[in-house]
């Protein structure tokens, strides 16, 4: 049954499939909880902690450079999806609005529906990682976390928060709600940190 979902990556993708995991043939959609539906309208973005606060509205997001992405997807629950194209904002081109406080050293994702996720700020802002608001040039479905998630590729894409709507940023590591059910802290496909230790 799971080889009509699932293939074994083909030799010219195995350098770019993770060890453990196989391609899905659709983009599969898992979630614990119910999915939020926000309307644009309303959707709000806050950042506090070690930052100057701020609310941002979809209108301030939509504002900035949009980019189209293609990239690669991996899921700790063992699949992963090549080539997903994108449209987004670069996070680094939002943390540029920011005052973030040298001493801040990670940050915790909020969303609605609750789920909160942690990174290392320098993996968070890496170059490569975006708020998506488009999947297959359509608007992001509430189902694959719309209006806006986040995509970080190089890690698991549990750290790929659906329904973002806040950042936290912390002076030290702070476990999120997978963290703090049993997942690795980081999450590096490529390492196999599926689980904490």
């Amino acid at each position: 049954m799971a080889l009509k979902f699932f293939q074994k990556p083909e030799t010219d993708n195995s350098d770019r499939v993770p060890p453990g995991q196989y391609l899905a043939k659709g983009f599969p959609v898992l979630t614990y909880g119910d999915t939020p539906h926000i309307s644009t309208d309303n959707w709000q973005f806050k950042v506090w902690g070690l930052v100057t606060p701020k609310t941002f509205s979809w209108s301030d997001f939509m504002s900035l450079p949009h980019h189209e992405f293609t990239k690669d997807f991996h899921c700790v629950t063992r699949w992963s999806k090549l080539d997903v194209k994108w449209t987004g904002i670069k996070i680094t081109d939002f943390i540029n609005l920011l005052d973030v406080d040298p001493k801040a050293t990670d940050v915790m994702q909020h969303c609605y529906g609750g789920y909160t996720t942690n990174l290392p700020l320098k993996d968070f802002v890496l170059e490569d990682n975006f708020f998506a608001f488009k999947l297959l040039g359509e608007p992001l479905p509430p189902d694959h976390g719309g209006p806006m998630r986040t995509v970080i590729p190089h890690l698991y894409a549990w750290k790929s928060a659906k329904w973002i709507n806040g950042l936290e940023f912390l002076p030290k590591d702070e476990l999120g709600f997978w963290e703090k059910n049993g997942y690795h802290r980081r999450g590096d496909p490529w390492k196999e940190e599926r689980y904490g230790g």
